[in-house]
């Protein structure tokens, strides 16, 4: 490369076009005979100027078009088909230009030779160049890395991530796992890495429980991809899972079904429930802080953290001792029908229809979370989701649960966690939380308290080193503070209603078309220093993406929390299964 940028010996594939108006912003090029040039190609061509050093203008082809040349007629196709009418056939495409060089924004010359980028040309068409960090994230379409800035995802200079596409189709939770292995193995981190976290919300099926385990449809061919991207092929290292109590358990045991070890259960007993003012994440509907009987709810929340007291794994209340989560909802009723407590557990104010669209709510609640909320297990007993106890990465398994009880655990869960780094004041270590159908917690329209902790995630976590990698299939019904508040924006495959959609207003025109029929593992990444996203293509999963795929993990991976624990703490434990014990 000489010292102007300008990559001569690259292929040369074309020349500006002089028919169409060239700016500096974009241009045409006409596609030399013999060459060709596709979608997402990185191209530079040079301005010459009188007493200045020529400007390197660079850009990546965002459309292309081919036409007869001669012709007049739809119909001459065929005349020029037979060779009876003289025609040529010339291709022209659309370049959006991604950066000048130096910047004197002048329009290419008509006529001026454009090359193909490669090497060092293209990393500064495409700005890898000012990357002091850079996180591969797969391959362009022209084979080679492309990279994320590692300074707009760690809050260094922005933070969080916003994928959208349409479920089963565009590997929205796929991508967000290898970012977060990318992140953890490219060293992009330093020595930071060892101590980042990662806690991931499993939705879907068992899928998730396996990131510890190597995949064994790995091929050589997949293993080249990754060291092509400066990786190395294999499962992440440190995994804790934690899964709901199997229903109507009184042992606790986790309710999942293909991973048997490494598993614990995650709970909260009756005395944090009350202590903690968890109530409020009971009612997490958005639609919930619409009615007036929210006012009961923190209302009735503070009287049992008043009130409240431990006691033999459950809570007594004025005397009476409440053994389960079903017991405390009946009490609370109980006292909310009673006209001589019910002015101090819901205040003076509230009318009864209030405090009965309040009471039916929470009796509705007891099939969801009774299995959640207990009294019935050993106080000591390790039940809690703790990132900074757990291991390098946690995956909260979630599928089993119904709605109600999955907003609840992911409420308290991102509270409990973002109170904890606020406690600490520092951002380091990170903590990246990825968390699928974001538009159900985060809905545009409406009030919840899990909507106040993500916003609080989205405006603040920066700063407090809690990056929000957040998934949904339509962007368009997630708050718009978080969308804006995301510094990266994929986009996999799209459904044609939500494409027309502005929220995404960031693809041109020809990406947008382009994201209707993309494939998986295909994803076009908006991120702030390119002013064109950039289309790509991620490897094959090292890890296990289903029990079908799994291999033999690491011993030291299949060692849980309740195994290890001193099993006279744990109500109901029996022998289970062996720290050696292969699950498959």
């Amino acid at each position: 490369m000489t010292d102007d940028g300008f990559d001569g010996p690259g292929e040369e594939v074309g020349r500006v076009l002089g028919t169409a108006d060239a700016t500096p912003l974009q241009f045409w090029t006409a596609v030399s005979p013999g060459s060709y040039l596709q979608l997402d190609d990185v191209v530079v061509t040079r301005r010459e100027l009188p007493d200045r050093e020529p400007v390197t203008i660079a850009g990546v082809v965002t459309q292309v078009r081919a036409r007869h040349e001669g012709a007049q007629f739809d119909s001459d196709v065929f005349a020029i088909a037979d060779g009876t009418l003289p025609a040529q056939v010339q291709e022209a495409a659309e370049i959006t230009t991604t950066r000048v060089d130096p910047e004197l924004y002048v329009p290419p010359s008509p006529g001026a030779v454009v090359h193909r980028a490669e090497g060092d040309a293209r990393a500064r068409a495409l700005h890898f160049d000012r990357m002091e960090r850079r996180i591969p994230m797969g391959m362009g379409r022209d084979g080679v890395p492309v990279y994320l800035n590692a300074d707009f995802l760690d809050g260094s200079r922005g933070a969080h991530v916003s994928i959208s596409g349409i479920s089963g189709v565009a590997t929205k939770t796929s991508f967000a796992t290898f970012l977060l292995y990318s992140v953890f193995r490219s060293g992009v981190l330093g020595g930071d890495a060892v101590n980042a976290k990662a806690l991931i919300f499993n939705v879907k099926g068992e899928d998730l429980l396996f990131l510890d385990h190597p995949n064994t449809r790995l091929d050589d061919a997949t293993r080249a991809a990754y060291a092509k991207l400066g990786l190395s092929a294999g499962a992440f290292p440190d995994v804790r899972v934690y899964a709901p109590p199997r229903v109507g358990d009184s042992s606790g045991t986790p309710d999942v079904s293909s991973r048997l070890t490494g598993v614990d259960s995650f709970y909260w007993t009756l005395a944090e429930f009350c202590a903690d003012r968890l109530l409020p994440y009971v009612f997490a509907d958005a639609d919930d802080e619409r009615q007036q009987y929210t006012m009961v709810v923190h209302s009735v929340a503070a009287h049992l953290a008043r009130h409240a007291q431990p006691a033999d794994g459950g809570v007594s209340i004025d005397g009476v001792r409440l053994g389960s989560y079903a017991d405390l909802v009946d009490h609370v009723v109980e006292q909310l029908n009673d006209d001589e407590t019910r002015s101090d557990w819901a205040g003076s104010a509230v009318g009864l229809g209030t405090v009965n669209a309040f009471a039916r709510r929470l009796i509705g609640s007891k099939k969801d979370l009774s299995r959640l909320i207990r009294g019935d297990l050993a106080t000591r007993r390790p039940h809690s989701i703790n990132t900074a106890e757990s291991a390098q990465v946690t995956v909260v398994d979630l599928h089993n649960l119904p709605d109600r009880a999955q907003r609840f655990v992911v409420g308290v869960t991102l509270k409990s966690e973002f109170e904890r780094k606020e406690k600490s004041g520092t951002a380091k270590p990170l903590l990246f939380v990825v968390l699928d159908e974001l538009n159900k917690y985060a809905p545009r329209e409406g009030s919840s308290p899990i909507k106040e902790v993500l916003l609080d995630i989205a405006e603040r976590g920066r700063s407090l080193g809690v990056i929000l990698v957040g998934a949904q299939q339509t962007a368009s019904e997630v708050e718009r503070r978080i969308v804006t508040n995301s510094a990266i924006r994929v986009v996999g495959r799209l459904d044609p209603a939500e494409a027309s959609r502005p929220e995404y207003g960031f693809l041109p025109p020809a990406q947008r078309q382009r994201a209707l029929l993309a494939k998986p593992g295909t994803m076009f990444v908006n991120q702030p220093d390119i002013p064109v996203p950039l289309c790509l293509e991620f490897p094959f999963p090292a890890w296990a993406t289903r029990v079908s795929e799994a291999g033999r993990a690491p011993s030291q991976t299949l060692r849980s929390i309740t195994g290890s624990a001193d099993p006279f703490a744990v109500v109901g434990s029996g022998g289970g299964t062996s720290d050696d014990d292969i699950p498959f």
